[in-house]
């Protein structure tokens, strides 16, 4: 059978893995990819674990990754792909806020940083930036990154909540979203003796006095995207 327009002119596609714990999110992305010629969904996972599997499994060549993840950090997960994978580039595609995660992301090893807000042609404008080997950032972002390197300092360098580190700033947002100490730790698989350490830290490089303090911080944090 003599191959067809589309065939000839994307004679093999792209192929993507998402990594998101939402089925709801996974389905839409999975329907934008599909509908363009050049690129394919090869596979889809919702745990770190599942990932790293479905990496040997189906070798895709760009990974799409929620830093939400249930059961592990998101960061943690693209520091293990870059390590295990240097040649496939890793696409965030998160709900948390740009300003504050979009470095941290990009120190971790990811090469493009997208919100959720904009799932729709950002995402594939992205994904092709990616696969010719360059990097997505928004606008806001590229000229927060050249006017902060230029300066010598990093982007996050006079955010408040830039003195904490990946895991510290996780907890504080999983505080913010209501969960306790012992939920936390289910979630990310330590101990609660690990938790309140980092509760403690967080208190102390925040200079907050106690633990309802904490708690009401971390809550206006997530609900207004503003630390007071």
């Amino acid at each position: 059978m003599a191959a067809t327009e589309t065939e000839r002119a994307y004679p093999q596609k792209r192929s993507i893995l998402i990594v998101d714990d939402h089925p709801m999110l996974r389905r839409g992305l999975i329907a934008l990819i599909e509908n363009e010629p050049d690129l394919a969904v090869c596979g889809e996972a919702s745990t770190c674990p599942a990932t790293l599997d479905a990496m040997k499994n189906s070798k895709p060549d760009l990974v799409i990754v929620d830093l939400g993840l249930e059961g592990c950090n998101g960061l943690d997960l693209i520091k293990e792909l870059k390590s295990h994978h240097p040649g496939t580039p890793a696409l965030v595609l998160s709900m948390h806020d740009e300003s504050l995660y979009a470095e941290r992301a990009c120190r971790a090893g990811a090469r493009g940083y997208v919100s959720k807000q904009q799932l729709d042609d950002t995402v594939l404008i992205a994904i092709r930036r990616l696969l010719k080997g360059e990097m997505y950032l928004s606008e806001k972002m590229a000229a927060l990154y050249a006017e902060k390197f230029l300066g010598g300092r990093t982007v996050q360098e006079n955010a408040p909540l830039a003195v904490l580190t990946d895991r510290e700033l996780e907890v504080f947002r999983l505080i913010g979203q209501g969960q306790t100490t012992r939920q936390i730790a289910k979630r990310l698989h330590l101990s609660i003796k690990t938790i309140e350490s980092y509760r403690e830290h967080i208190k102390q490089k925040l200079t907050i006095p106690s633990g309802s303090e904490l708690v009401q911080r971390a809550t206006h944090w997530v609900e207004t995207g503003e630390i007071s």
